[in-house]
């Protein structure tokens, strides 16, 4: 099993699902993986969006390697502060930076704030998780997403000049998340053994 039997849980960011996306390309190819569902009410919601992702986590019975793009980042980094079960680990590919405002045709600093978004969670997080950033991102500045890494105890992956790796950046599919998830549920199962041998 490429990924140890753990189930892979897209988390996708607030479009949700976009047909070309990296993250829907991932899910096609991925049997038994599951993308947390959109809303249908309160989408700007962020209390609304960590509960759906909570459903959809605890809805699985085996071990879940989380797999989150952009503000479903941080969804994973909010349910991470109250978590209700234990998770492999966590691939957060360019979290947006909610803090500052975001470029046109995304919510807008006052409607994320007053839906909950801000300020984004510090805490480390209790699984072992890698950040992928990106040097031209235009939702968030490199070193910023190096900082959340480092706030949230992740390893940081450089991707280069990907922008936000979503379609309007040229992706499209994205082999380099599967040779990344793997990485990260190998290096879950080191810890796991190490832990086991202690």
């Amino acid at each position: 099993m490429p990924f140890g039997g753990a189930t892979i849980v897209f988390v996708p960011g607030l479009r949700d699902h976009v047909e070309d996306h990296w993250q829907t390309h991932a899910a096609r190819g991925i049997p038994g993986s599951i993308t947390v569902e959109p809303l249908r009410a309160d989408r700007l919601s962020r209390a609304a969006r960590v509960a759906a992702l909570d459903a959809a986590l605890n809805a699985i019975a085996g071990e879940v390697v989380i797999a989150a793009h952009s503000a479903g980042c941080l969804m994973v980094a909010h349910w991470a502060a109250t978590p209700t079960r234990k998770i492999r680990g966590a691939l957060l590919v360019t979290p947006a930076d909610v803090e500052h405002p975001l470029p046109t045709g995304y919510p807008a600093y006052g409607e994320l704030e007053a839906n909950g978004w801000l300020p984004i969670p510090r805490r480390r997080l209790p699984f072992p998780a890698i950040v992928v950033a990106s040097r031209n991102d235009p939702l968030a500045g490199f070193d910023r997403v190096a900082g959340f890494a480092r706030e949230w105890g992740a390893r940081l992956h450089d991707a280069g000049d990907v922008g936000h790796l979503n379609p309007a950046a040229g992706f499209g599919p994205w082999p380099e998340a599967g040779a990344l998830l793997r990485d990260l549920a190998s290096s879950a199962d080191m810890a796991s053994a190490q832990e086991i041998d202690r």
